[in-house]
């Protein structure tokens, strides 16, 4: 029977998602006590690169959470500055009272508890000493500041997204692990994507579809997304994240 064989297929897939997904955040258990925050040394140095830097970086969240999804942060640099600004949501400050937002001065590419980042958008010089002040405005023009749930969202990737659409010139093409980026804040069904180069409809997080040049096609179920970007020759996975011949 043809739906067997599909069936078989699938569970296949599901089944090499999850192994995958397990080996890739097999570091998201250390103790976060002990768990390094330390710079992974990819950030440019602001004593070396004294132009104007946006960059937006995603690494695995700390504990079982790790194997699912990703947390994304945003790092400014203006010209001359000699540190780079971090513009974060947090969730353990809301459990605690505080507001998602925080704003350090932190490693740009610190470690998660442990888990290296990798830089996901990257723009810098002429220009962007501009283009850091609207991602100032954008921060604190976020909705939920005193609300943080890991899934649907809102979350740090809604944040991450939210930020990214008021700035296109990011071109910010989130990773499939970044749970939470197409929950679209204001309880609105339809948004441009966080790219900024197409358009996403998405009922709360759960289910959904996006298109955008930069992202490709992506199909979400129940916060997990699924798709294909012909531009860099990648599938979208679950757990597993980007799969091809190039990243972004």
């Amino acid at each position: 029977m043809k739906w067997r064989r599909s069936l078989n297929m699938f569970s296949v897939l599901v089944v090499l998602i999850v192994i995958v997904g397990m080996m890739v955040a097999r570091n998201s258990m250390a103790d976060w006590r002990t768990a390094s925050r330390e710079s992974a040394g990819i950030a440019p140095d602001p004593m070396v690169n004294r132009e104007a830097i946006v960059q937006v970086y995603a690494a695995r969240a700390y504990s079982w959470r790790g194997t699912f999804g990703v947390h994304t942060w945003i790092a400014v640099k203006p010209t001359n500055a000699l540190n780079f600004k971090v513009y974060e949501v947090i969730g353990w400050r809301v459990m605690h009272g505080g507001e998602a937002l925080v704003v350090s001065e932190r490693p740009a590419d610190g470690r998660w508890f442990g888990n290296a980042p990798e830089i996901i958008s990257d723009i810098r010089g002429d220009g962007v000493d501009e283009i850091i002040k609207r991602v100032d405005a954008a921060a604190h023009s976020y909705p939920y500041m005193d609300q943080y749930r890991v899934w649907p969202g809102p979350n740090s990737n809604t944040f991450t997204a939210h930020v990214a659409r008021a700035i296109p010139e990011l071109k910010l093409d989130l990773p499939p692990t970044a749970i939470g980026k197409d929950f679209i804040p204001g309880g609105a069904i339809a948004a441009a994507t966080p790219s900024g180069t197409g358009y996403q409809v998405s009922l709360y997080g759960v289910l959904g579809l996006l298109a955008g040049l930069e992202e490709g096609l992506e199909v979400n179920l129940l916060g997990l997304t699924f798709g294909v970007d012909p531009k860099d020759l990648a599938l979208k996975l679950p757990m597993a994240g980007r799969i091809g011949f190039s990243n972004p």
